[in-house]
């Protein structure tokens, strides 16, 4: 008589090029935040490591919408951004329990997987303009402006790190948290494994995981840094972070 399985049936969610880019992203905002709170602590006033994470933070952003267009079906956009009807309609359904289960992002994660991006971008990219408080240093392309544009834009960078994406964050990890132990739907898990129990899911039961996947993404890395750094280049930016 053959032996059957107690282990539940898994199926693949995210690729691993997806799941490096969630956990470099983190450890990159983390470090960003690091290497500029303790600049001095660590001996680099002139604030080399936060400029180095602020363009590799903008890489990686790119690199994400590279990958939403030609990466595994569960990280493309067109797979989970969906109307603000369906999201309103999700969010309603939350209340009493009758949401529907997603094998990927769910519509109002897939709203938070937006703003996320959105909101590092914005930061990001007035970093790009900003210069520091004592105007020893500044972002690559702070020469393009004013002085009082450097400013605003240093003071908007602040503010977006610490009134935006600081809230968003702290929502993102209480939903995930709440996800994994109250619904019971293993998403800081699959982040980490690339899988979840097999269940009929709404959007798809398993995903489609494209070939040679760590090929691609790294195609992808290179033509992102590209676009990051050539980019800077062309406007008569500079990338010499000493």
């Amino acid at each position: 008589m053959p032996e059957t399985s107690s282990e539940p049936r898994t199926v693949h969610v995210w690729d691993l090029p997806t799941r490096l880019f969630h956990w470099t992203l983190v450890a990159l905002i983390v470090s960003a935040w690091v290497s500029y709170e303790f600049a001095e602590a660590i001996g680099d006033e002139t604030l080399v490591w936060h400029r180095a994470n602020g363009l590799a933070i903008l890489t990686l952003i790119v690199w994400r919408l590279i990958w939403g267009a030609w990466g595994s079906s569960t990280s493309r956009f067109s797979a989970f951004v969906r109307s603000p009807t369906a999201v309103l309609a999700y969010a309603a359904s939350l209340p009493g329990g009758r949401s529907m289960r997603y094998l990927g992002h769910n519509p109002l994660g897939a709203l938070m997987v937006l703003t996320l991006l959105a909101t590092l971008a914005a930061i990001g990219g007035f970093g790009l303009f900003a210069t520091d408080d004592n105007d020893l240093v500044g972002g690559p392309l702070y020469r393009l402006v004013s002085e009082s544009q450097n400013v605003r834009a240093a003071r908007l960078h602040d503010q977006i790190f610490n009134f935006v994406l600081l809230p968003l964050a702290a929502l993102h990890i209480t939903v995930n948290v709440l996800y994994t132990f109250v619904k019971k739907d293993p998403l800081i898990q699959a982040m980490v494994t690339g899988k979840k129990p097999a269940a009929p899911y709404t959007d798809a039961s398993e995903a489609a995981v494209v070939t040679n996947p760590l090929a691609r993404a790294a195609i992808s890395l290179v033509l992102a840094a590209a676009i990051v750094l050539g980019g800077i280049l062309a406007a008569g930016g500079r990338l010499a972070l000493y």
